[in-house]
Order: structure tokens, then C-alpha cells, then sequence
């Protein structure tokens, strides 16, 4: 499958799968557009492009639900393959394997283009001209702080060495036509960045990217190891160079088929208010806090620009499809650099990334002579919370036999029902959580400390007291199956 070096051709890649929705009547962005997003996530609809935007003054068109679950419930993920270049009907764990693959593949980086070659510049605003009035910027949900203009798009920025050059997803509120705000944290990369340029007392460049490849939100919202450049993840991704082109304000490079970018300086200190905004466990917060100001210092864009939105919230959208699987690969990756016999890891979309499921195949004490469930089981948790970033502050992990596929609902709902002790067999640590984390004490998301388990959920080894599944597939000789098969439409 080959990849889309922008958002159109994805667009029409979706179409042409019955998964998208074009909506001409005029849509307001307050609220309006961001509700009908939220409900085709909870329906399971074809991702929605509005056409006519009640409030528009530059010919803009705004796209929801870029990277949810697909309307197709034959190619669930068709949405999370595509944008990284597989074919739609591409399951979780070949998913899965695929960004790990992509994690020890030589990186490619970018391929500067000259400007009159880069879409991006086709319209280019400089100086008082260059204000966010211009655009309809969307309220996302009733009890959020103000206008989020940014929910899926990258925000490019680099170390003041030069020696790292960062692509990732962080919202941002619109303060007014020259002045936004976003959460910028210290241990995502972001905050990273962010605390090397205010050491030095100086503003950090920035540039906040709308579309563009639909691999480049994906990799920008999963997290790549420290010091790792997203644009050369995205390049070995693709099997060549991503395309830049330069900024206008600074040395910065941004994708040249984005379809909007907004250039302009992050401020030393925390200078205004941010939040609330409705969060990725699935509750609509009522915590704002102070965060750093973006200045708006020049907006290029595309002739008829397409902004994604992404109206975060309950399971599952982008926080759940994107950032999860990416961290299942961040796991994979680690347990199996580590020598651990397993088959795949995957985090369930609708515990909302609180949840890691590790499978491992039925042969694994072969692998590992002398070690018992437990120990193995003991072994991947420590593996885990010590892999460091994210995905090492997940607050539940279950081990399985591959028996199931920890994609499926109901298989996982089955096997965690009826192969967890109620009591025994669990292992935890205490260590750095995410703040936002429904499920810890208030106390516990403040100071980013709590515990995390590790389930053992293995069955007995065949010969020791594992069983057969009493199933079509199990239950029945191969004739027999095959007979059932053959009559099964008369």
C-alpha cells in the first residue's frame, strides 16, 4: 500500500471505503461541528468533512474524527493503516508490528523543497495581516476554557543545540487573533523543549502544522523515545524523504503539503490560563492551569485549508486509536528487545490507554526454562516500568495466552473474566503516573506519583490442567467444521 503525502489523498481514500462523510449544509463552529464529530465516534460513522462553515472567511473546510475507528465494521482500523501507509483491512497486531519494525529501521530525514513546490505557501500572511481572526477556530466542547484551534495538529520546535528537532500533538487554546496557549508539560517532549529554551531566558520558535500527511498527526500523538526526530520516523515510514519547506520567522522546517501553519515564538514564562478541556479518560475536566503564550507572527496555508479536529473525550477516539497504539508498540518494542517471548501488546480502546494487554505464545516455557508464570509475568511488568516516557506509567497491565486477540472485545472481556484470581497473582509498583488518569486520587494525579499492577492471567501449560475452549473452533473435528462452513448460507 503506498502512502498519501496529504490530507486530500487520504481524504479520498476514505471516500472511496464509504468512510466519509461530506456535510454541505452550513455547520457552525461553535459546537456544532465538534458534537456531530463526537457522535460518529460513539455511532461508529464515516468521518465527517464539512463543507460549509457558518462562520468561515477564507474558503475553509474542517475534518473530523481524522483517525478514529472506521465506519467499516469489516476494517475497524482501516483509518490508523492508512495514514501509515497499510492497506485497510490490516488488523491490530500486524499494526502493532509495524510500528515496531519501523523503531529499529534506519531513520530518513526530510527533503527541504523550495517554496514555489510547497502548497502550504500558497497564501502567506506576515506581520499585523497574520491573525487567527481569519479563521472559524472551533469551540469543542460546552465546559472547555476557550477555543481550541489545535487538537490534531504538530507542533514543530527544536532544542536550542539543534540536536533534536521535535514533532508532537499538544492542544492549544486561542486566546485572541495574535495570542494562544497550550499545556505544555515538562516530561512530555514538548515541555522538554519548552524548558531548554526558558533556562536560557529565551522564546522558543514554534510551528503549529494542520494537515499534511495523514502519517504525520500519527506519529507526531505517539511517543517516540527522547531525542528521536519524528520527521525521520515518518520518513522511514514512508520509504522516503517527508518534504519540507522553511518557515517564514525562523530556521524551522514544516511539511510543504500542510495545509495551515502558524509561526510565531513561545513566551520564557507561564503567562496566561489554560483548560479546562474535556480529556482523553472520558470526563470533561474543571481544572485549568497557567501555561506558556504563543505569539502569532506569520499563518501560511493552502488555497481552500482543511483543519482536523479532534473532540476528545470518552472511548474511542484519536487519544484512544493513535496514542494507545503507539504505545503498545513502545511495549512490544521494549519486551522483546528485552528477550521476552511475546506475541503481540495492544491497549483496549474503550479502557481509554488505562489498560495494557501483553499475549504471549503457548510455547513460552520452552523460551525460558525453570521460570514459572509468575516469574515470567514479574519479569514484563518490570520491563515495562522501567522502559521509561508513557508508556511506562500505564496503570493496569494484563498477561494472556495468544488464545484471544486483545483487540477483540469480547474475546478479552471473556479471557480477563475467567483467568484472573480475584485475590493472588498480581504484582505492583509504585512509580510516576500520568496526571490524567481517571483513576487515580487526586493527590496521586498532582503529585504524578501512585501505584501500577501487573495481572498474571497465564494459563496452565498443556498437560498441567489447560484446557480446551468448548467453541466452534475447539469443540469440533476439522470435517465437521468444514461441513457447518460449506451449508452455511443453506
Amino acid at each position: 500500500m503506498s502512502h498519501f503525502t496529504d490530507l486530500r489523498g487520504y481524504l479520498d481514500a476514505l471516500d472511496a471505503l464509504g468512510d466519509l462523510r461530506t456535510i454541505e449544509r452550513s455547520v457552525s463552529v461553535d459546537l456544532e461541528a465538534a458534537a456531530i464529530t463526537r457522535r460518529s465516534y460513539e455511532i461508529r460513522a464515516a468521518a465527517p468533512l464539512f463543507t460549509n462553515i457558518a462562520e468561515d472567511r477564507t474558503g475553509m473546510r474542517m475534518f473530523g474524527a481524522p483517525a478514529g475507528v472506521s465506519s467499516r465494521a469489516d476494517m475497524p482500523l482501516a483509518r490508523l493503516a492508512l495514514s501509515v501507509g497499510l492497506p485497510p483491512e490490516t488488523g491490530a497486531a500486524a499494526l502493532v508490528d509495524h510500528l515496531v519494525r519501523v523503531r529499529d529501521a534506519v531513520p530518513v530525514p526530510p527533503r527541504a523543497v523550495p517554496r514555489e513546490n510547497a502548497p502550504c505557501k500558497q497564501n502567506v500572511l506576515l506581520g499585523r495581516e497574520a491573525t487567527l481572526d481569519r479563521f472559524a477556530v472551533p469551540r469543542l466542547h460546552e465546559s472547555d476554557g476557550g477555543r481550541y484551534l489545535n487538537t490534531w495538529g504538530v507542533i514543530v520546535v527544536r532544542t536550542p543545540d539543534g540536536a533534536w528537532v521535535n514533532w508532537s500533538i499538544s492542544r492549544i487554546m486561542m486566546l485572541d487573533g495574535k495570542r494562544m496557549t497550550g499545556l505544555v508539560v515538562p516530561p512530555q517532549h514538548l515541555g522538554l523543549v519548552w524548558q531548554a529554551w526558558a533556562e536560557r531566558g529565551e522564546p522558543m520558535p514554534y510551528a503549529l502544522v494542520q494537515g499534511g500527511a495523514p502519517a504525520i498527526p500519527f506519529v507526531g500523538g505517539i511517543p517516540l523515545p527522547r531525542g528521536v526526530d519524528e520527521a525521520g520516523y515518518i520518513g522511514a515510514l514512508h520509504g522516503e524523504p517527508v518534504e519540507v519547506v522553511r518557515c517564514e520567522t525562523s530556521d524551522l522546517e514544516v511539511p510543504a503539503h500542510a495545509e495551515v501553519v502558524i509561526e510565531g515564538h513561545m513566551s520564557v514564562g507561564r503567562d496566561s490560563r489554560e483548560g479546562p478541556f474535556g480529556e482523553y479518560a472520558g470526563y470533561a475536566s474543571t481544572q485549568s492551569s497557567t501555561q506558556p503564550v504563543y505569539s502569532v507572527e506569520a499563518i501560511t496555508y493552502r488555497d481552500d485549508p482543511i483543519w482536523p479536529i479532534v473532540p476528545e473525550g470518552r472511548p474511542p477516539d484519536e487519544y484512544h486509536t493513535v496514542t494507545g497504539t503507539g504505545r503498545a508498540a513502545n511495549v512490544l518494542h521494549a519486551l522483546r528487545r528485552a528477550g521476552l517471548p511475546v506475541t503481540t501488546v495492544w491497549m483496549p480502546f474503550p479502557a481509554a490507554m488505562h489498560w495494557t494487554v501483553v499475549t504471549v505464545p503457548d510455547d513460552w516455557r520452552s523460551h525460558l526454562p525453570g521460570v514459572d508464570s509468575g516469574e515470567f509475568v514479574r519479569r514484563i511488568g518490570e520491563v515495562i516500568h522501567n522502559s521509561g516516557g508513557p508508556s511506562a506509567m500505564m496503570p493496569v497491565t494484563f498477561v494472556l495466552d495468544d488464545d484471544i486477540d486483545p483487540s477483540n472485545e469480547a474475546d478479552l472481556l471473556w479471557a480477563l473474566s475467567t483467568r484472573l484470581h480475584p485475590k493472588d497473582r498480581r504484582f505492583a509498583w509504585d512509580g510516576v503516573v500520568l496526571p490524567f488518569m481517571a483513576c487515580y486520587t487526586e493527590d496521586e494525579r498532582k503529585t504524578m506519583r501512585g501505584p501500577s499492577v501487573v495481572h498474571d492471567g497465564l494459563l496452565p501449560a498443556w498437560g498441567e490442567g489447560r484446557l480446551h475452549h468448548s467453541s466452534f473452533a475447539q469443540a469440533y473435528p476439522a470435517d465437521i467444521r468444514r461441513r457447518v462452513l460449506e451449508h452455511e448460507d443453506g
